[in-house]
C-alpha cells in the first residue's frame, strides 16, 4: 500500500493544482536512490485506490473493487526493488536508509489514523468494541494486524464491519515483506541469484496461495506466505527490467503477438509503440474484468488473484509511452490520487465505519458519500501538511526516531486499553439516557438475585450442566408451581414480566438449549415433573420457534411434536398456552445502541416488517393450527409487541428491549411479559 512516491523537481513544477509538487529528498544522493518517476504508476494506484474505497463504500458498485490491494502490491514490489535491486548492485544499499525511509513513508499517517480512531472510539464506540480497537491499534502499530484478524473473522464477513481499522491487514503483509525481502537481496548479492530467488519465492509462494485455499480460505487471505507471490511478481517485473530489457521485450513481443491478431505479429516485432498500447490495453481489460467477475463469494486469493496482478504487470511493462499509460493515467487529476493514495487508504475506512454509526440505515448513501469526500480532502491535508514534511527535509534520522517511540507508545496505549476491557467506565456517561442493560451477565444475575432456585432439587442440579447459570427458577420458594413456562432460552425472556403481573402465584421456568419436545432426552425429567405436578395447572410452551426448525427430529415435523406434548399436557388437566416468538434482528443490541445513542432515531435498532415476517411465517400457521379446535389450548401473541405496520423494534420508547439479535433483556422481559398477561387477563385468572 505504501510504494515510494518519487517525483524529480522539474516534473512536479510542471505539475498545476491537481498534482501537487514532490521534492526530492535532500538526504539521500542520487546514487543511493535512483528511480525515473513514472506518472502513469501513480495513475494505477490511483484506479487502485479508488476501486478499494468504491468497494467499502458502495459494494454493488464495484463488487470486485478490493482487488485494488493487490494491485498495491504489485506496484510496491515493483518500484521498491527496483530501488533496492539498483542499490545493491552499485554498492550504495543501507539497511538503516532503507528502513529510515520506510518509517517516514508510513509512520507519519498510520500514526494520524491511529489517534484520530482512538480519539473517536472513545467518545463513540461501546466497551467491547474499544476494546477490540485497542488491540487492533496495538496490532497495527506492530505491523500485525493480518495475523489478529486471522484470529477473529474473515475480511467479508458481516462482522468485519465492526472494525475500524480492518484495512490494515495489507499494510501488515507489505511491511513484513520488507522486513524479509531486502534481507534475503542483500546476501545472495549476485544478480543471478537474485532472479533464482525471486522466482523460487514466487513460485512457492503462489503453490501456497492454490493449496491452501480449498482448505483455509480465511488464513490465505490474511497469511503473508500465500500473498507475497503478488509483492514478488513485481519484483520480478522490476529485475527484468533492470538487467535483462531485451529479454523483457522478446517476452512482451511474445505475449503481445499471442494477444493481438497473427497478422499483427510482424507489425509488433518492429512497432513497439502497437506493442505497448496492446499491453496497456490487455492490463486495463483484466482489471476491468476483474472488477466485474470476482466478488466476496469466491474463494479469494487463489487463481482468482492472477488477474489483477497480471493486469497491474502488463500495465507497468508496457511502459510511459503507451497510449493508455500516456494520456489516461498520467493525466493530472489520476496522478493526483495515486499521490494521495496512501492517506487516503488509511482515512478511507474508519470514516466509513463511523458514518455507518451516525447515520444508520436511513442515511446510509448520505453519509457514506460524505465520508468518502471527507476521506479525500484528509488525505491531501496528510500529503501536503504531515507526509511531505516528514519525508523530506533535514532532521531526517532525528525523524525517524520521534515516529518509532510515538508508534511505541499508541501500540501501548491500544495494548493498555484492551487489557483495561475497553475501560467501561465511558459507557456509563456514553449511554446516559438509556434505561436497561443489554449484557446476558446482568439479565441473569438479576433473576438470581430476585428470584429462587427451582423445585425439585434434581430439576434444579440437572439446570446447572448448561452454563453457569440455573436455567431453572420460580418466582416463590417452595414447591407448589402455579404456572410453568417450558421452551429454551426465549421461554426464560417471559419469566420476568410474567412472574411481575402475576405476584400471587408462584411461576417457574424449566428450559433447555433445545426444543421442547417429549422425544428430546433433555426434557424428559422436566415433562415428567410438570405431568405429575397437582399444582401446576398452566402451562406456556414457546421456544426460538425459526431457529429450532432444523432441530426437528428426523422423520417426524413441528406439528406432530408439538402435538404430542399438548396432547400429554393437556391430558393430566393443564391448560396449555403456545406464544409465538418476539422478533430475530439483523444485529445485535449493543450495535443498535452504539448507532443510535438516543438523539436520534431508531435507525439501526428496527428492520422492516416485510423483512421479520419471513421467519414469523415458518411457524405461525403451524402454531394456529395446533389453537384451534382443541380444548384448553390457546395462541397469546408476543410478536406484535415489537411490531407494527411497518418495522419491528428492538427499542421501545426510550428503552432498549434486547440483550443480542434475539434474546430480551430485562426491560424486555419485563415489557412482554406484563404486556403478555394484561392483554389475557382472563386466561390468567
Amino acid at each position: 500500500m505504501a510504494a515510494a512516491n518519487l517525483l524529480p523537481e522539474e516534473i512536479s513544477r510542471n505539475m498545476s493544482f491537481f498534482q501537487p509538487q514532490l521534492l526530492q529528498p535532500k538526504s539521500l544522493s542520487p546514487k543511493s536512490l535512483s528511480l525515473k518517476y513514472r506518472p502513469d504508476i501513480d495513475g494505477l494506484r490511483a484506479i487502485a485506490v479508488l476501486s478499494v474505497v468504491s468497494f467499502h463504500a458502495f459494494p454493488g458498485w464495484i463488487r470486485g473493487g478490493f482487488i485494488g490491494v493487490d494491485i498495491f502490491f504489485v506496484i510496491s514490489g515493483y518500484l521498491i526493488h527496483t530501488i533496492i535491486l539498483q542499490n545493491i548492485d552499485n554498492g550504495t544499499f543501507s539497511f538503516f536508509d532503507f528502513y529510515a525511509r520506510r518509517i517516514k513513508r508510513i509512520f507519519p499517517a498510520l500514526i494520524l489514523i491511529l489517534i484520530t480512531s482512538y480519539v473517536l472510539g472513545w467518545f463513540i464506540l461501546l466497551s467491547d468494541e474499544y476494546k477490540q480497537l485497542g488491540k487492533h491499534i496495538a496490532a497495527g502499530a506492530g505491523f500485525v494486524a493480518n495475523f489478529e484478524l486471522l484470529n477473529e473473522t474473515g475480511y467479508f464477513d458481516n462482522s468485519a464491519d465492526t472494525k475500524p481499522l480492518l484495512h490494515l491487514w495489507s499494510l501488515g503483509i507489505e511491511e513484513q515483506f520488507y522486513i524479509i525481502s531486502p534481507f534475503l537481496l542483500w546476501l545472495s548479492r549476485n544478480r543471478l541469484f537474485h532472479i533464482l530467488l525471486i522466482s523460487t519465492l514466487v513460485c512457492t509462494s503462489f503453490y501456497l496461495n492454490i493449496n491452501e485455499i480449498g482448505k483455509n480460505a480465511i488464513a490465505t487471505f490474511y497469511f503473508p506466505q500465500t500473498r507475497f507471490w503478488e509483492l514478488l511478481c513485481g519484483s520480478f517485473l522490476a529485475w527484468l527490467n533492470l538487467y535483462k530489457h531485451g529479454v523483457l521485450s522478446s517476452i512482451k513481443t511474445r505475449m503481445g503477438a499471442a494477444l493481438g491478431a497473427p497478422a499483427m505479429k510482424k507489425i509488433l516485432a518492429c512497432d513497439e509503440k502497437a506493442l505497448a498500447n496492446i499491453l496497456s490495453f490487455a492490463g486495463l481489460f483484466l482489471l476491468l474484468y476483474g472488477f466485474r467477475r470476482i466478488d466476496k463469494q469466491l474463494s479469494f486469493p487463489g487463481e482468482w488473484a492472477i488477474i489483477p496482478v497480471l493486469g497491474a504487470m502488463l500495465i507497468i511493462s508496457a511502459g510511459p509511452g503507451a497510449w493508455l499509460n500516456r494520456i489516461a493515467l498520467s493525466h493530472r487529476l489520476m496522478v493526483w490520487f495515486g499521490l494521495i493514495s496512501f492517506p487516503l487508504y488509511l482515512w478511507h475506512w474508519p470514516l466509513l465505519f463511523f458514518a455507518g454509526i451516525a447515520g444508520g440505515e436511513s442515511q446510509y448513501v448520505n453519509f457514506r458519500v460524505g465520508a468518502v469526500v471527507a476521506s479525500i480532502a484528509l488525505a491531501w491535508l496528510t500529503y501536503e501538511l504531515v507526509e511531505r514534511p516528514v519525508r523530506f527535509g533535514r532532521h531526517g534520522k532525528a525523524k525517524t526516531f520521534v515516529l518509532v517511540a510515538l508508534m511505541v507508545v499508541l501500540g501501548c496505549v491500544g495494548y493498555g486499553t484492551y487489557v483495561n476491557d475497553g475501560f467501561g467506565f465511558r459507557q456509563a456517561a456514553m449511554l446516559k439516557g438509556f434505561d436497561g442493560d443489554v449484557g446476558h451477565l446482568e439479565y441473569h444475575k438479576y433473576i438470581a438475585e430476585h428470584y429462587h432456585v427451582c423445585t425439585p432439587t434434581a430439576l434444579a442440579e440437572e439446570a446447572l450442566r448448561w452454563d453457569r447459570f440455573i436455567r431453572c427458577m420460580q418466582s416463590k420458594p417452595g414447591s407448589d408451581v402455579d404456572l410453568a413456562i417450558i421452551g429454551d432460552s426465549h421461554a426464560e425472556s417471559l419469566f420476568l414480566g410474567v412472574a411481575d403481573a402475576l405476584p400471587a402465584k408462584n411461576i417457574a421456568f424449566y428450559i433447555k438449549n433445545a426444543p421442547p419436545f417429549l422425544s428430546h432426552p433433555e426434557f424428559q425429567n422436566i415433562f415428567k415433573y410438570v405431568l405429575d405436578s397437582g399444582s401446576i395447572k398452566q402451562v406456556i410452551l414457546t421456544m426460538f420457534w425459526h431457529g429450532r426448525l432444523g432441530q426437528v427430529p428426523e422423520g417426524s415435523s413441528l406439528e406432530k411434536e408439538l402435538s404430542m406434548v399438548i396432547d400429554a399436557l393437556t391430558g393430566s388437566g393443564k391448560k396449555v398456552y403456545l406464544t409465538d416468538d418476539f422478533p430475530d434482528f439483523p444485529f445485535k443490541a449493543d450495535e443498535c445502541k452504539g448507532s443510535r445513542r438516543i438523539s436520534r432515531k431508531e435507525q439501526h435498532c428496527a428492520v422492516s416488517l416485510e423483512t421479520e415476517l419471513k421467519n414469523y411465517q415458518l411457524y405461525i400457521d403451524i402454531l394456529k393450527k395446533l389453537s384451534i379446535g382443541r380444548q384448553n389450548v390457546k395462541l397469546l401473541e408476543t410478536w406484535k409487541y415489537f411490531c407494527n405496520d411497518v418495522a419491528c423494534s428492538m427499542v421501545n420508547g426510550n428503552k432498549i428491549l434486547y440483550r443480542d439479535n434475539n434474546h430480551l433483556n430485562i426491560n424486555g422481559s419485563l415489557y412482554a411479559g406484563r404486556k403478555l398477561v394484561d392483554d389475557n387477563a382472563a386466561v390468567f385468572q
